[in-house]
């Protein structure tokens, strides 16, 4: 798993979800799967580690990260499932998950 920080975004290398600066905010940041709120760069860390460990097969209470997952998730000011939950959410109205760099493909529709 490996995020990409910069500047001005964060990408990661296991989910869609980035964070991008928020526009005309020099210490504010936007994630994608939490639309609305704009964050500490921090926060957008924590946000991104949470997006990145998502995938993780079989993640529920039972599971070695779920200790962390809670952590994490209350520094958003939300709980474990529901960090979860928000980030397996479709894609929000005017959130866009491309990565820095790469142009759509025609061919798939996008």
């Amino acid at each position: 798993m490996t995020l990409t920080i910069n500047d001005t975004a964060m990408t990661s290398d296991q989910t869609a979800h980035t964070a991008r600066q928020a526009p005309g905010h020099q210490n504010l940041w936007q994630v994608s799967w939490l639309p609305g709120r704009v964050l500490d760069r921090n926060s957008a860390i924590t946000a991104m580690v949470l997006a990145d460990h998502a995938r993780e097969p079989d993640l529920n209470e039972r599971h070695r990260l779920w200790s962390f997952i809670e952590s994490w998730a209350a520094e958003l000011g939300l709980t474990g499932s529901d960090a979860l939950d928000q980030v397996s959410q479709p894609d929000a109205p005017g959130q866009q998950h491309d990565r820095e760099g790469e142009q759509p493909d025609p061919e798939a529709g996008q």
